[in-house]
């Protein structure tokens, strides 16, 4: 960041704690530059779910809706897809992957297909000559910034939201196996996914390391995020029996005896796709 004040990337200095929005000086991008490490198809599980969950308000708007990709990275790919996909719900989207390093932005800049995918160089404020966006994707964002910024930040991107409109902040690995996102809207965080490509997990708990920065530091004895994850780990081991069956099927008795203690959103539709999502207030730190 280019104010001291604000909390930076992780290992960064910051001379003061500070619960306030991020800040920077007239014409500059708001944030810091960070690592780009991308992959492609690398947020499809993410992606697959913000196409079900905002599919009827992006149908629904009489004008082409916009979305935002932030921080897509060293390369355009993720931004790219995310289009694809939301394309094939609303043909009329409006994509806009933003960048704060000026030379990943002209690196995408030959992908772009304007007014329909464009790129531009910006930061937490989300510069949209004036618009709002129905959607904000933040993947692998916030991971590097210290968990004090994080409040601040969702603050100032859900400001950017239309209404009706969704943030989507979180992790995954480098190839899209694990992830873990927070959903947001307008009026603050609504509930936290784990997904997962079923094929190969161990056990549910192994999604933690993919924790976003508000709770990957909370997962330890007595926060509620460990004991859901603990419960979740036992309803596996319990449900092993189903995986003659298949890991999808035991993923999702492992899912129908949790939601007697959890109280698990959705049903066995989206639990076969590898993922259980839970209101944010129950693992809220």
């Amino acid at each position: 960041m280019a104010v001291s004040s604000v909390p930076g990337p992780a290992g960064s200095s910051a001379t003061r704690r500070t619960s306030k929005p991020p800040t920077s000086p007239a014409g500059r991008p708001v944030g810091t530059v960070t690592r780009g490490t991308t992959n492609t198809n690398r947020l499809r599980r993410m992606d697959r779910w913000i196409v079900h969950t905002l599919g009827h308000a992006l149908r629904a708007g009489h004008r082409p809706p916009v979305a935002v990709d932030l921080g897509y990275g060293a390369a355009p790919w993720t931004a790219v897809e995310l289009y694809g996909r939301l394309r094939a719900v609303r043909p009329d989207v409006r994509m806009v992957g933003i960048e704060i390093e000026p030379a990943r932005v002209a690196a995408a800049l030959p992908f772009a297909a304007p007014p329909a995918l464009t790129f531009r160089r910006g930061g937490f404020e989300v510069p949209l000559d004036g618009g709002r966006a129905q959607l904000i994707r933040a993947a692998n964002v916030l991971r590097q910034y210290e968990e004090e910024a994080v409040e601040a930040v969702w603050e100032r991107l859900c400001g950017r939201l239309a209404p009706g409109g969704l943030l989507v902040e979180g992790t995954c690995d480098e190839v899209g196996r694990r992830h873990v996102w927070v959903a947001l809207g307008p009026e603050g965080p609504r509930t936290v996914t784990f997904a997962a490509r079923l094929a190969g997990l161990e056990r549910p708990s192994d999604l933690a390391e993919r924790l976003p920065k508000a709770l990957i530091h909370h997962n330890v004895p007595g926060r509620a995020v460990h004991r859901f994850l603990t419960d979740f780990d036992r309803a596996w081991a319990a449900a092993a029996p189903y995986g003659a069956f298949g890991a999808r099927q035991r993923w999702v008795a492992a899912c129908t005896a949790l939601a007697t203690s959890w109280p698990l959103l959705d049903a066995r539709g989206r639990w076969r796709q590898g993922e259980a999502t839970l209101p944010w207030a129950v693992l809220a730190p």
